[in-house]
């Protein structure tokens, strides 16, 4: 799952992304509402921590302009004002779901995650080939029935590759939807991560490079 993170607040933007990470939620920040749309225009977010009181284009403003998109993300509307009539407002304006400041970050997660389970209904509650079994909302990885412990960016590479076998994939995709925005695209780490997934899921290798092009899962082991 990624998440855009939409707060003005910085050490608080800082604290939900470094909060969600420790569940395996990939998100980005910005601070207003102009970045926001600009973010949500290059990426593909599942959900989007919305709040309602931001600089220059208002919370209220992104929500409406989401709620033209066809293949808009969830959105979670987060804002100080506890009022009833304040929560009717930001559904009234198309919101998924509305948390009210301050909260709990336990609330935050679960939320999230539902909103996240919302947005996948129409795609596989788990994924399977050559043997492997990977659910993303468990979060857990078998192969041939062993449970296979993977730290969060392993399990997210393995995510992205699994989602459709046989497709390749290039490390720049790994690291868009397994890393946040600011990785360096020059790094290693696809390279490390996948190196450290092939030992942990054992012989035969499940993922095969595909060399100048990326990664895929190998289908043959099906067979």
């Amino acid at each position: 799952m990624r998440v855009l993170i939409v707060e003005d607040e910085p050490y608080l933007a800082e604290a939900i992304q470094d909060g969600l990470a420790l569940h395996s939620i990939t998100a980005d920040t910005v601070a207003d509402g102009r970045d926001a749309l600009a973010a949500i225009e290059m990426n593909d977010y599942e959900v989007v921590l919305l709040d309602r009181d931001i600089p220059g284009v208002s919370g209220d403003e992104v929500c409406r302009q989401l709620n033209l998109r066809e293949d808009r993300p969830a959105i979670l509307m987060v804002t100080a004002a506890r009022r009833i009539q304040e929560k009717v407002d930001g559904f009234q304006l198309g919101a998924d779901d509305y948390l009210a400041k301050p909260f709990e970050f336990a609330e935050l997660v679960a939320r999230v995650r539902a909103l996240g389970r919302r947005q996948f209904t129409t795609r596989p509650t788990r994924y399977e080939a050559a043997g492997v079994t990977l659910d993303p909302f468990r979060h857990e990885v078998t192969r041939d029935g062993r449970y296979i412990r993977l730290s969060r960016k392993e399990f997210a590479v393995l995510e992205s590759l699994m989602r459709e076998p046989g497709r390749v994939v290039s490390a720049e995709t790994l690291l868009e939807e397994a890393w946040d925005e600011n990785a360096n695209p020059f790094t290693q780490s696809v390279k490390v991560t996948i190196s450290s997934l092939r030992r942990k899921l054992g012989e035969p290798w499940v993922i095969r490079t595909e060399p100048g092009v990326g990664y895929t899962i190998d289908r043959t082991l099906n067979d």
